[in-house]
């Protein structure tokens, strides 16, 4: 791919205003950020719409607008088996966890979703390993974000031909620069803003790339018989596309179930101004992200069209499909539209993970030895920094899809978090214990299990990250069934652990 700045400049000049606007806007929120609770949950003065497209930005990233069509290419339909569970998971999400956390708000200093931990199970220590589990999925799924943004920039300034094996280096350092120049500033004032201008153009981009691969692909008919009249992607089309059974119904059980255990969704829910909003919230998330989707469905698909008719070389790196497709096949317009949507997408959810990652590491993690951080907002933002240079590291050193690294973080997440949460917020039966032993074990064997599937020092052990049963679809069964025994083995049956106030807003 030729460099930007020489074969397509006004899709350059699109790409840089949008990014040129986001620091603009982060600038404006820094003004407005002056306190802990600006820093974190925005000043818990966001309305509907905002809130909304805030946690559909933050769920739809780069893992959506690259990760997406590249993991398509790889695997074929089996990735579509993430994106199913779209129809029900706004609902799930807002009825299930999201009413009681913003009730919890009104009534409780929260602002991090271990601070409702240590609300609802009054320990430390529950409150403390969910904020290592937040902290280490975190870093992984700010690392899937970094991983895009350095494709994005290599595909900008032809990075890859110029400085060889620096590219990648070089490109994901400077785009985690540039977000940090509003995080660290604005905090969730920052990231909220822009998400409603960010999700706009996500929207508007979607739909475009959707429109015009259909167009170049010659519509659905064309797409579908050019794949399957093809020797090279052989099976995309087949009911699992290139992964087993286990693999599909694993992304559907994680991508469904897990979504109740996401900090970086959740944890929007506190910013909500009225509770009576809750009610229209679903139908808004639920169709801005279904609308998102499309360009994972459509390049997803129409990449591996072209190349089987000889339109588009085999790609050396799958998570080059969207930028490929962009650059040879779309008009400046809808290209510099899409660029900057990627770009939206993916600045907005790596706002959102480095707050809450900085917000755990200052909050959370220190009064889990009795030590709180003075000075917050300060300590807060030198933590974003931590945060981003860790997830980088990660990034350079994970080596894979984007998709994949976004699943196994998305994954740690969900098998740490989502049981305590979302049956413990409804459950008065659940113990500390129970809920400590859940995020323990959800935690612990997802690491363990994709460790032991990535390892190469013992013979036969490995495996390749998409083949078998899918580590963290085992690690969240595991969480539940945990929880759900030791409850049953000695639980709290009148909830007399729980502190009045918090007991009201579970029985509302």
């Amino acid at each position: 791919m030729s460099p930007l700045e020489t074969s397509r400049p006004g899709v350059l000049l699109l790409a840089l205003g949008m990014l040129a606007l986001t620091i603009l806007v982060g600038i404006w929120a820094a003004r407005r950020t002056r306190t802990a609770k600006d820093f974190f949950i925005a000043g818990q003065r966001i309305g509907l719409l905002v809130t909304a497209m805030a946690t559909m930005s933050a769920a739809f990233s780069g893992f959506v607008f690259l990760g997406g069509p590249g993991l398509t290419y790889r695997i074929g339909v089996g990735s579509l088996f993430i994106i199913l569970p779209v129809g029900f998971t706004s609902g799930l999400l807002c009825w299930v966890v999201g009413k009681r956390l913003r009730l919890l708000a009104s009534v409780r200093e929260v602002y991090t979703i271990p601070d409702a931990l240590e609300c609802r199970y009054r320990s430390r220590l529950t409150s403390g390993l969910g904020a290592l589990a937040v902290v280490v999925g975190t870093i992984g799924y700010l690392g899937a974000q970094i991983l895009a943004l350095g494709v994005l920039i290599e595909a900008i300034f032809g990075t890859r031909e110029a400085l060889g094996p620096w590219s990648p280096l070089v490109a994901m350092t400077v785009g985690m620069a540039v977000v940090l120049l509003y995080s660290i500033a604005g905090g969730m004032m920052a990231g909220v803003y822009t998400d409603l201008l960010q999700g706009g153009v996500m929207l508007l981009a979607a739909v475009a790339v959707f429109v015009r691969a259909l167009e170049v692909g010659g519509g659905a008919t064309g797409i579908i018989g050019s794949i399957a009249d093809s020797e090279l992607f052989a099976g995309m089309l087949s009911p699992f596309g290139g992964v087993s059974v286990m693999t599909a119904l694993g992304f559907f059980f994680v991508f469904g179930v897990g979504v109740l255990g996401q900090p970086h969704m959740l944890h929007k829910f506190y910013m909500l101004r009225e509770v009576g909003q809750l009610k229209w919230m679903p139908l808004v998330l639920g169709a801005s992200q279904s609308v998102c989707l499309l360009i994972w469905v459509g390049v997803g698909l129409t990449v591996p069209a072209l190349v089987a008719r000889g339109r588009m070389l085999p790609l050396d790196r799958p998570d080059d499909a969207t930028m490929r497709f962009l650059l040879d096949f779309t008009p400046d317009l809808v290209a510099g539209l899409a660029l900057a949507g990627a770009l939206a997408a993916i600045m907005s959810t790596s706002d959102s993970f480095l707050n809450i990652g900085a917000a755990s590491l200052v909050r959370d993690l220190p009064r889990l030895v009795g030590r709180p951080v003075h000075r917050q907002l300060l300590w807060g933002r030198v933590a974003t920094a931590v945060v981003a240079v860790a997830a980088t590291c990660l990034a350079l050193a994970y080596g894979d899809l984007i998709a994949l690294l976004g699943t196994l973080a998305f994954g740690t997440l969900a098998a740490a978090l989502a049981p305590a949460l979302a049956v413990g917020l409804n459950w008065t039966r659940v113990s500390a214990a129970a809920a400590t032993a859940s995020i323990a074990t959800g935690l612990g064997l997802n690491l363990i299990l994709e460790l032991l599937q990535r390892q190469r020092w013992v013979p036969g052990l490995g495996a390749t990250p998409i083949e078998g049963v899918l580590p963290p679809a085992v690690a969240l069964a595991g969480s539940f069934v945990v929880l759900f025994g030791i409850t049953w083995l000695r639980g709290d049956p009148d909830g007399e652990r729980i502190d009045p106030d918090i007991l009201a807003i579970m029985r509302s």
